[in-house]
């Protein structure tokens, strides 16, 4: 045992040193460990709404975007289309699209909000495999109708407002994903009419 004199000064100077460098490596610690709960930069842009220029999307033609991790489709249909649409509904599983599978605003003969620009999240409601677009030759698959949507993994068929026709595998129509029109030239896929 040492006879020197007991320096209360230094013991709590060596007390509060020890504490203060032990909190700051417990913080040091817990900032990293906490932020790794937070979504990667990656997780987040996959969830984030994508927004589409269609200022030069011509009558037929198809542009593909990928929001969540899936293909959406935008299509702008032509007159001759859109008068199509109401001619084959006999033949269609949903014509009235009753089952849920579009917003709201998107309940129609169209399945769209403007008749002329179509939206779809392009995966066959079957088994997910990815439907073909036929611009000009799916009378081939469908008698009749010009323009579709044909998955060639189990034949299921989808006219241009995305509707299942009866027969086939897949039991809903193509869903359409929740959007909205910025412009007449830009649309936003991933976030509500109603919600903005």
């Amino acid at each position: 045992m040492s006879n020197a004199p007991v320096s209360n000064g230094r013991r709590r100077f060596l007390t509060a040193t020890t504490s203060v460098v032990g909190g700051l490596g417990a913080v040091a610690v817990a900032v990293p460990f906490i932020k790794s709960w937070n979504p990667s930069a990656r997780a987040k842009a996959a969830g984030a709404p994508v927004e589409v220029d269609i200022s030069k999307l011509e009558d037929g033609q198809m542009v593909r975007v990928e929001w969540r991790g899936k293909p959406v489709w935008v299509v702008r249909r032509g007159d001759a289309i859109l008068k199509e649409l109401g001619e084959h509904d006999a033949q269609l599983r949903d014509p009235n699209s009753d089952e849920p599978q579009q917003p709201t605003y998107a309940h129609n003969k169209f399945r769209s909000v403007k008749p002329e620009i179509f939206l779809a999240v392009g995966i066959c409601t079957h088994l997910g495999c990815s439907p073909t677009y036929l611009p000009d030759s799916f009378s081939e698959q469908v008698s009749g109708v010009s323009s579709g949507f044909f998955c060639p993994c189990h034949g299921s068929k989808f006219d241009m407002a995305g509707r299942v026709f009866a027969g086939v595998p897949a039991p809903l129509n193509l869903v359409v994903p929740p959007h909205m029109f910025v412009s007449d030239h830009s649309i936003i896929i991933g976030i509500d009419e109603g919600a903005a």
